[in-house]
């Protein structure tokens, strides 16, 4: 099976037909370095220059795609240059060839060959003139250096560069898919934490709306449909409050007001009176003591949500919230009375315990809800530790 040679590069077929025409105009002129009375030259014949030459052009059709073979092709060309008259562009070609292999050869060889032809120019220029006696000899070196040593060299240094180059360009793709990794994490990280604000200021207020106002409809007595519209306007009212804290925060304070302050467990006694308007039996034992910003909103809102389930789900029965701060951490826990109810006071979207749990996770505590026994029963226990010390940000 024939092997197929890869398609030489425009560039290539450019400089091949290039220096093929310099060639032959050099020719066609009788212009040579050599004279047929030169003791090194062995093929005096006028065509025998021709030789070299084109086959050192066809070389660098391969100059891109097969520097190797294009360099060791060449250099038998360029020696059988130097026993004919010679042709100085079959010289300025093998030059190319030789930069050619470092530039666009394997790393191998782009490492040894600016080695070896410097090894070449040393010897080429000491030794003649050792063996010689003669100065003169010097300038074998300095033929050999020009030749083969400085376009190796250079090659090296232009790979060098474009290796450097490439690598920069590398570090700044790298560095521009991690920013747009981190950019994308920080936007989720930041849907993710409007979403559990979004739910735990609305869904409290709205459960209260959607049960008072079931009660208004289905109990026909003024008195008892106006306490229920009167507890509907309150969290009406304290629902929207919340709201313009909410879009406030995504202004960035750029509204004509000032958003509500974040809320704090100073207002735990207000969430639990409004809880108990509500219609829920709250007790309240806290001693947080000095927290955090980060673990005191987390806590307020997991006390909050924890209401607003109660509110839905538990049972008639006394919910018991407490709060204290032991070894470093702030320990939440709310409990409300467990039992079968037909479905829940009021729809909710299931993301109540999706959001406490992840508010804890942030800040790397631990959280645990579910029924558990107890001497008042079985009731519905949300447990929350949140370390003090090491509290992350919201």
């Amino acid at each position: 099976m024939a092997v197929r040679l890869p398609r030489p590069h425009h560039h290539d077929v450019r400089i091949a037909v290039g220096g093929l025409l310099g060639g032959l105009l050099l020719w066609g002129l009788g212009l040579s370095p050599r004279n047929p009375h030169d003791s090194v030259v062995l093929w005096p014949a006028h065509w025998a220059v021709l030789v070299p030459l084109v086959v050192t052009a066809g070389c660098e059709l391969l100059r891109r795609t097969r520097p190797r073979a294009a360099l060791l092709i060449g250099t038998a060309a360029v020696v059988a240059d130097t026993v004919t008259l010679g042709s100085v562009v079959t010289v300025v070609m093998f030059t190319d060839l030789m930069y050619a292999a470092v530039l666009y050869g394997t790393p191998a060889s782009a490492r040894r060959l600016p080695w070896l032809t410097g090894l070449l120019t040393v010897i080429g220029g000491v030794g003649p003139a050792a063996v010689w006696g003669d100065p003169d000899g010097l300038l074998i070196g300095v033929g050999v250096g020009v030749v083969a040593f400085a376009p190796a060299a250079t090659g090296s240094v232009v790979r060098n560069h474009r290796e450097a180059a490439e690598a920069a360009r590398l570090r700044a793709e790298q560095t521009a898919l991690l920013a747009e990794m981190d950019r994308s994490q920080a936007v989720t990280a930041e849907r993710a934490r409007m979403a559990r604000e979004l739910h735990d200021m609305v869904a409290n207020h709205l459960s209260a709306i959607a049960i008072h106002s079931t009660a208004a409809l289905s109990i026909d007595e003024p008195g008892t449909s106006r306490e229920a519209l009167g507890v509907i306007r309150e969290n009406s009212v304290a629902g929207l409050a919340e709201m313009r804290r909410l879009i406030g925060i995504l202004r960035d304070g750029d509204g004509e007001g000032e958003p509500v302050a974040t809320p704090t467990l100073d207002g735990l006694a207000a969430l639990v009176d409004g809880a108990r308007t509500n219609g829920l039996d709250v007790t309240l034992d806290a001693d947080p003591g000095r927290v955090p910003a980060p673990v005191e909103l987390a806590a307020y809102r997991i006390v909050q949500e924890s209401l607003t389930n109660a509110l839905k789900h538990a049972s008639p029965g006394r919910v018991a919230v407490t709060l204290a701060a032991r070894d470093g951490s702030l320990a939440v826990r709310v409990t409300s009375p467990y039992g079968d109810r037909d479905g829940p006071r009021a729809p909710g979207s299931g993301a109540g315990l999706v959001g406490m749990r992840e508010r804890v996770a942030l800040l790397h505590g631990t959280f645990e809800a579910g029924p558990e026994n107890s001497g008042r029963g079985t009731v519905w226990t949300v447990r929350a530790t949140l370390p003090i010390t090491h509290g992350g940000t919201e």
